[in-house]
């Protein structure tokens, strides 16, 4: 996958210059020798057409290759060793205390949060663990009991009401055979086993995504400033139709893409969330272009590019049309963006006239 990236300011000068050199390095417009029908030729001195100083903010862009789907990929391993009883179908969406999966007839539900489950609790166990699972009792809107670290007989009061509300058998303890944890909602991408295999304790048993769909991408590492997390982008779907975006996390290691045997350059991946997701709804691994901001320019004076001039003896100007008379002012360009360029000095003022070729 290769970003697509817009011409740069190094690029539209050396561009410039060239077609300015060709011409001897004088204005970019030749003065007018024209019939105007009657028999008689004029010389006004003036461009073939104009366009006005415009003031507003400039930004440049650029596009890149992306892919729709679900990010997050994890493997779920059994805890406990039996045979696989029930098992979700590919595309499920398993939100909290949803199940899993089940080893001999008993469930094993998801809960949120970033700690694995990795022992029992019970009464008189204490730490982060006992927290996160108590969040999300609360959550459940069970009550009777304080969320903080440590697990007491109130707590296991509730877990006893959770158990009989899900058809379990009512221990008042809860470990890694009953409960799995993710950071939220996922989606059952693949199973690894099917019902009526066996299962053992650390054997993948699903691999599952995140819930949401969303845009990853490969940035070359010298586009990677155009990404910043919390960027707004816009999202061009298969149809043709877009979807605002943001950038929700940039990489901060470079690798070669190993989808592409071809580019080996070093790339930064780079996620995007939409903002109506439903959007793409229909789409899984489809390709998107994403077209990020890069640089902005606030409240600046631009012409269209065709109105630069290469001055003699060095620099750059534009040609300022007033009065049905033309004249050269030097400009300092800027940033080029969508077209047009920003100058400064010269005088000009939103709306003055400058040269262009015909439009």
């Amino acid at each position: 996958m290769r970003g697509r990236i817009p011409v740069k300011r190094g690029t539209v000068l050396a561009a410039v210059l060239t077609v300015l050199a060709v011409a001897g390095g004088t204005t970019a417009f030749a003065t007018l020798n024209s019939s105007d029908g009657g028999g008689t030729t004029r010389d006004s001195g003036l461009p073939p057409d104009t366009a006005a100083v415009e003031r507003g903010d400039l930004s440049e862009s650029v596009q890149a290759d992306g892919t729709i789907g679900h990010a997050g990929e994890r493997k779920i391993n059994a805890a406990a060793a039996g045979t696989l009883t029930w098992a979700p179908k590919a595309g499920s969406v398993i939100k909290r205390n949803g199940e899993l999966y089940a080893v001999n007839g008993r469930s094993v539900r998801l809960m949120y949060g970033s700690q694995p489950m990795y022992r029992t609790l019970k009464d008189g166990v204490e730490g982060d663990d006992v927290r996160q699972f108590e969040k999300n009792l609360a959550a459940l809107g069970y009550t009777g009991f304080t969320v903080d670290d440590e697990y007491t007989d109130l707590t296991a009061d509730a877990v006893e009401r959770w158990q009989e509300a899900n058809g379990d058998k009512e221990t008042g303890t809860v470990g890694p055979e009953h409960v799995a944890f993710a950071p939220d909602a996922v989606r059952v991408e693949s199973a690894a086993r099917s019902v009526g295999d066996q299962a053992a304790p650390g054997q993948p048993v699903l691999t599952t995504t995140g819930s949401e769909r969303v845009v990853t991408m490969k940035l070359d590492v010298s586009e990677s400033g155009s990404a910043k997390k919390g960027d707004k982008v816009t999202v061009t779907l298969p149809d043709g139709s877009s979807a605002a975006g943001e950038i929700r996390t940039v990489g901060t290691s470079a690798k070669p893409d190993g989808e592409n045997p071809e580019d080996d350059s070093p790339k930064i991946s780079v996620t995007v969330s939409l903002d109506e997701p439903e959007k793409a709804d229909a789409l899984d691994k489809a390709p998107v272009t994403v077209e990020l901001r890069g640089e902005t320019r606030k409240d600046v004076l631009t012409v269209p590019v065709e109105a630069l001039l290469a001055l003699p003896g060095g620099g750059f100007g534009v040609q300022v049309v007033e009065h049905g008379k033309a004249r050269d002012v030097r400009v300092e360009p800027g940033l080029f963006a969508q077209g047009r360029v920003e100058v400064g000095g010269g005088g000009l003022s939103e709306g003055t006239k400058v040269g262009v070729p015909e439009l």
